[in-house]
């Protein structure tokens, strides 16, 4: 137990020196969720990274290391507005997040647009994927749409699980599809709280 917190205050007096030597790029951290582990990432933007459990917490590390900076850290400090914002998600109480966001891992302008797009999608509302290609000019890239939702690195934070089927059926997500559900469920009945 000694050598645990020894390991750790030395980690975190690490991370601290780094990000005031400039040189801490990528800051990472997880959380406990109702949905499991999750993995945050966030550069000096903003968030870059939510990742589930089942995404492989290890191998999103890796992807922001060969694709945003080698410099990855664990940092909780840099984490702690985003992690407070998912709290209140998931506790009822918050509809939109805050946080500034870093689509540093968006590949292609499409993807980007898409993304930028989900974020305008409300809480509780449910958008096909056929009428997100349509408000994103391009009402025959449904299935392009359905891929920007699926590599969304940002998960929660930028609410793709609001797209859904044209049957109503929420379809696949990065978290699993009974996640999906759930925060599907969640905020129904938040909005009929409300």
């Amino acid at each position: 137990m000694a050598e645990e917190l020894l390991a750790q205050r030395l980690r975190d007096d690490l991370a601290e020196r780094a990000a005031a030597a400039g040189v801490l790029d990528v800051a990472y951290r997880t959380v406990d969720s109702p949905l499991g582990p999750l993995l945050l990432a966030a550069t000096t933007a903003g968030v870059v990274r939510v990742a589930f459990e089942q995404q492989d917490h290890e191998a999103a590390l890796d992807e922001l290391a060969h694709r945003v900076s080698p410099r990855v850290l664990r940092a909780p400090a840099r984490l702690d507005p985003v992690a407070r914002e998912l709290d209140e998600y998931f506790g009822g109480r918050r509809r939109e997040f805050d946080v500034p966001v870093d689509l540093s891992l968006a590949t292609g302008a499409f993807r980007r647009t898409v993304l930028v797009a989900l974020q305008h999608i409300g809480y509780g509302v449910r958008v096909s994927y056929a009428a997100l290609a349509a408000d994103v000019g391009n009402p025959r890239a449904v299935r392009a749409v359905g891929t920007a939702c699926a590599r969304n690195p940002v998960p929660l934070v930028v609410p793709c699980h609001r797209v859904v089927r044209t049957d109503g059926s929420s379809g696949q997500y990065a978290g699993g599809a009974e996640a999906k559900s759930r925060l599907l469920q969640l905020e129904r009945e938040a909005r009929v709280e409300a």
